[in-house]
């Protein structure tokens, strides 16, 4: 299985056939639910983005818009401020030539300026519903884009997530979706899916969709799953400090590792990491 995305020339495609990769979060913003704040300026947020790397991180996804339960959204202008200096510091690094950047954003005008500067893939929460000049984009740059699932938006999600079937819903949802991008001239091999874990799902929606996770695929293609400090983990172990929750983490990206989820979004790389390596051992022993 491989994912495809913009400068295949330069790093190749990327090969998950045997070994899950780490996309490490790196939020740029004054509001998310975990690290708002921490990397605002842009030489805290690429010396992040370097520890993330050291770790294990191939790849790094850059965030300028909170998409927290409640979160308000912010300006194009706003978020590519954000967003465009630290893409092109970390392009220019030479460190940098085999990591892998995306651009965590909804809006084409942001994914556009964050490609132009050198990302390789766009991660849009809204499974590109929200802008009609996203797919147009997407097909004529070659990017790589991670397709998610939302029921309502970041302000909603969670007032009252309802579903008659869950994993039939968000499965269909991916089988549209993969339709509409490859009619727009969108590669398939371009396509990552994302069952979006906690956007307008309640913990039972969470964990159904979990427990299924080897079976959510359409069309073979990988899924991302991103659960990194969830507050699904908060209300199960009654652990509010979204930092206290990364040994959740780590547990369930081994059992979905398990059972074959070869991407994850997390904000601890190294424990993540380490864990999905001994997990594949075990699991070719």
């Amino acid at each position: 299985m491989v994912w495809k995305t913009k400068r295949d020339a330069e790093r190749g495609e990327l090969d998950l056939s045997t070994e899950a990769v780490v996309m490490g979060i790196l939020n740029v913003t004054p509001d998310s639910f975990s690290d708002g704040g921490d990397n605002m300026m842009v030489d805290s947020a690429v010396a992040r983005a370097r520890e993330m790397a050291a770790e294990g991180a191939m790849i790094i996804d850059v965030g300028g818009e909170s998409t927290r339960p409640g979160a308000a959204a912010v300006s194009v202008d706003e978020e590519i401020a954000r967003v465009l200096p630290v893409i092109t510091r970390l392009r220019e690094l030479a460190e940098f030539n085999a990591v892998y950047l995306s651009v965590d954003t909804s809006k084409a005008a942001v994914a556009e300026a964050g490609l132009a500067a050198g990302a390789d893939i766009i991660n849009d929460v809204t499974g590109c519903v929200a802008d009609v000049e996203m797919l147009p984009l997407l097909a004529r740059t070659g990017a790589g884009v991670v397709v998610m699932h939302m029921q309502g938006t970041p302000e909603t999600m969670q007032d009252d997530p309802s579903y008659k079937d869950v994993f039939a819903e968000v499965q269909g949802f991916f089988t549209e979706r993969l339709e509409a991008l490859t009619a727009a001239g969108v590669a398939e091999e371009c396509v990552c899916l994302d069952p979006g874990i906690g956007f307008g799902k309640t913990d039972a929606h969470n964990l159904s969709l979990l427990a299924n996770i080897g079976e959510l695929t359409v069309a073979g293609r990988p899924i991302l799953l991103g659960v990194s400090r969830k507050s699904l983990f908060g209300r199960l172990l009654g652990v509010d400090d979204p930092q206290e929750r990364d040994a959740a983490t780590v547990s369930m990206t081994t059992l979905a590792r398990s059972r074959g989820c070869m991407l994850h979004r997390v904000h601890e790389v190294k424990g993540n990491f380490d864990a999905l390596r001994v997990t594949e051992h075990f699991l070719n022993a």
